[in-house]
């Protein structure tokens, strides 16, 4: 009996005891559980109050002028598609969109404020809108344009105009130097972007065909900086804020397959060439340009048996310009003599045709310019008086 009872007492012991372990485990597993859960919950995101001056030089130049840029937009009337969105009369006269750029307001006078841009961005436009830095949207009038520079002036009321761009000095222009961009890349859904580079080259000419067959040979200013079709005559700056050039275009090569675009190679008209032929648009409505009146070619593109018929093929000329006819009363009639090879203008080597009219267009009506032309195998200077404009061409 006291075999049975002393038993049952160990057992009793032993069955609390492990009881009161169990309990201990779990109050601990809940404690360490209730604090971890604790932890967790009390974990927070949390903002650093740390201040940056991320204010940099780029930017401080951007915000100097980004707000006299501008996307211009140009709209075309076009065929009857159906009833119009504004009614179901016939829609014939209904205007599209048919071009997207950008531009950059440079001047207020009175009551107007005048825009830059390019021809391109505005070429055969029935109305142009302008949509301000604001997204706002106001009517634009043409002043005037120019197809050989690619320059185009666009007037706008100035009531809403706070910002005016302020030109820089192209001529002091340094390669390496930093190149900013601002403008409407793919149209003025992406207004006011900012792409940044460096100035790549100075001085290249770039040369290319309006619509209407005209050949085109810019002055231009090379750039890394990122152009995209719609950043066209929008500012490039400098890191003061200054426009130092009217972004123009960027290269594509054609091969026999397809047109490759470079990355890298932008392009935009010096500020200095712009303020002259923008004064002439505000003046004018046109840019007045010398003529020659010749009809040429490049003689680097001439045949074997064409160098032969103009007496060329033994000579050892491999560039310039070949006259082919003159125009009676303009002023290379009489001076300038069929199969003669234009080889240098005021000392100025002229390789192409585009080196020709580039030549020629430095020079005002008045002016007198020295021919070098190679006739019956010898140099010869002549003095031509630059008399009449190309509004004298013919168009035979």
């Amino acid at each position: 009996m006291k075999k049975n009872l002393k038993f049952a007492i160990l057992f009793l012991f032993g069955f609390l005891g492990g009881l009161a372990g169990g309990l201990a485990v779990s109050f601990f597993q809940t404690t360490t559980n209730t604090t971890t859960q604790t932890t967790k919950t009390s974990e927070k995101v949390t903002v650093s109050k740390v201040n940056y001056d991320n204010q940099t030089s780029v930017t401080e130049a951007v915000k100097k002028v980004q707000d006299a840029v501008v996307s211009v937009i140009s709209y075309k009337q076009g065929p009857g598609n159906g009833a119009s969105i504004f009614g179901n009369q016939d829609s014939s006269d209904e205007l599209a969109v048919s071009s997207e750029g950008s531009g950059v307001i440079y001047k207020k006078d009175g009551n107007d404020a005048y825009i830059v841009t390019n021809t391109h961005v505005i070429a055969g436009a029935d109305q142009i809108d302008i949509q301000l830095a604001s997204g706002e949207k106001v009517k634009g009038e043409l002043v005037g344009s120019d197809t050989y520079s690619d320059i185009a002036v666009i007037k706008i009321a100035a009531d809403k105009i706070t910002t005016v761009a302020e030109f820089a000095d192209s001529s002091t222009i340094n390669v390496g130097e930093t190149a900013i961009a601002i403008g409407s890349p793919l149209g003025a859904i992406y207004a006011n972007s900012v792409t940044q580079g460096i100035i790549s080259s100075l001085s290249r000419i770039v040369t290319s065909k309006s619509e209407d067959g005209q050949i085109i040979s810019t002055n231009a200013i090379q750039t890394d900086t990122a152009i995209n079709p719609g950043n066209s005559g929008g500012p490039l700056i400098n890191i003061q804020g200054q426009v130092m050039g009217i972004t123009s275009s960027k290269i594509t090569f054609a091969s026999a397959t397809s047109n490759v675009s470079v990355e890298g190679m932008g392009f935009a008209i010096p500020s200095n060439d712009v303020i002259v032929i923008i004064k002439q648009l505000e003046e004018n409505g046109k840019v007045v340009r010398p003529a020659l009146g010749v009809q040429m070619l490049d003689l680097a593109q001439l045949s074997s048996s064409q160098l032969e018929t103009a007496g060329l093929e033994n000579s050892d000329l491999t560039s310039g310009v070949l006259i082919i006819s003159t125009q009676e009363g303009l002023p290379a009639h009489g001076k300038l003599q069929q199969y003669d090879v234009i080889t240098a203008i005021d000392g100025e080597k002229i390789e192409t045709s585009s080196d020709l009219q580039t030549a020629l267009y430095k020079h005002s009506i008045g002016d007198s310019i020295q021919v070098t032309v190679y006739r019956d195998g010898k140099e010869k200077n002549i003095t031509i008086e630059l008399t009449h404009s190309t509004e004298n061409l013919s168009n035979n």
